[in-house]
């Protein structure tokens, strides 16, 4: 029987409503006390704590995609999942307080959705050498950690190459939620995919936020606001790779026709919040972290707990085009000839 501790029941209801309300998943765990989980139901349960990024559940890209992992696990092998929500007004001592709760609360794994917990991952699990933990888009030290990480730079490639060649005012935007260098991966990716595929394809690139301010994950408002600046500015594709902010970006996209926006890390043509605009979503950037976190909790439950750092890349199916509304069959084989030399060497794409 699945069960799940939720954050903020009023946020979800209202995330169903409209795009904006997916910025409720800021909601912090600590101001929730109806956030509890029993333990694991029947033999072989598992208790699955669930540390997301800012936008939780619900954001229709990175923290969905993590939680389709934990669901799947939690279905396959009975038992619990956990949920907190980071704030994107979140401190250290904040992000270390919720794994130290998840651990206290006796779930085990803990997975922290997000670099941001790259610091406070390796202080807790210190702490608890027997709790196993996973960190996604960063590299912990400790020895008790899975990190699962990817090769987003080779997938936004990819992403560039489906602008440049479907663009017909040869300029194109790229969108990035925070200022970081993971983000930057993406904005690297893309730009190299549209520029060896099309030299004259100007790229417009903006961030919504820099340094520690995280909103720029969570505000669909700010997406949709730099989007339309982007359209108004000539540009005919953008790619936002934003959280649920990209989802605003979707919506000013597909107001204006001929336009295409590129989702970001979940295949977000099928994402049903986002049904009224999937015929402007040209295709999605797929980043796999259901897959990573599956692997991880598998490990943990089989009694094989992963550690060091899992590298999901383009040639092991980690990140690549999601071909949902078929946008993109016309152009397919040159994006399958510019997958095949990424994954031989022929390509080396940047990650800055």
């Amino acid at each position: 029987m699945r069960r799940v501790a939720k954050l903020s029941a009023a946020c979800i209801a209202t995330a169903a409503l409209a795009l904006t309300a997916t910025a409720c998943g800021s909601t912090s765990s600590e101001d929730d006390s109806s956030s509890s989980a029993s333990a694991g139901s029947g033999k072989g349960g598992i208790k699955i704590g669930l540390a997301y990024d800012v936008g939780g559940r619900g954001d229709r890209s990175f923290n969905d995609s993590a939680a389709r992992g934990a669901d799947k696990a939690e279905k396959e092998f009975g038992g619990s999942i956990k949920e907190l929500t980071a704030k994107s007004t979140d401190t250290e001592a904040d992000r270390e307080q919720r794994l130290t709760d998840l651990a206290d609360a006796g779930y085990n794994p803990i997975v922290a959705v997000g670099f941001s917990y790259a610091t406070s991952v390796d202080k807790v699990a210190a702490k608890y050498p027997k709790v196993n933990f996973g960190l996604i888009d960063a590299v912990a030290k400790a020895k008790n950690v899975d990190s699962i990480t990817f090769t987003e730079e080779q997938g936004s490639y990819l992403a560039g190459v489906a602008a440049a060649l479907k663009t017909k005012k040869d300029h194109v935007g790229f969108i990035g939620g925070v200022d970081t260098p993971l983000i930057k991966k993406f904005e690297a990716g893309y730009a190299q995919g549209v520029k060896d595929t099309n030299p004259k394809v100007k790229v417009d690139v903006q961030y919504l936020t820099h340094g520690s301010d995280f909103s720029g994950f969570a505000d669909p408002a700010k997406g949709k606001e730099a989007a339309s600046g982007m359209l108004d500015n000539g540009a005919d594709v953008i790619y936002a790779a934003a959280g649920s902010s990209g989802n605003g970006s979707i919506e000013a996209v597909s107001g204006v026709k001929g336009a295409w926006a590129i989702g970001v890390d979940s295949d977000q043509y099928n994402i049903p919040g986002l049904a009224k605009f999937k015929n402007s979503i040209l295709t999605s950037m797929v980043k796999n972290v259901d897959v990573g976190v599956y692997d991880f909790i598998k490990s943990v439950h089989d009694g094989k707990p992963l550690t060091g750092n899992q590298l999901y890349s383009l040639a092991k199916g980690g990140v690549g085009l999601s071909t949902s509304g078929g946008f993109i069959d016309d152009i397919q084989p040159k994006l399958d000839e510019a997958k095949k030399k990424i994954v031989d060497g022929t390509i080396k794409v940047k990650t800055s």
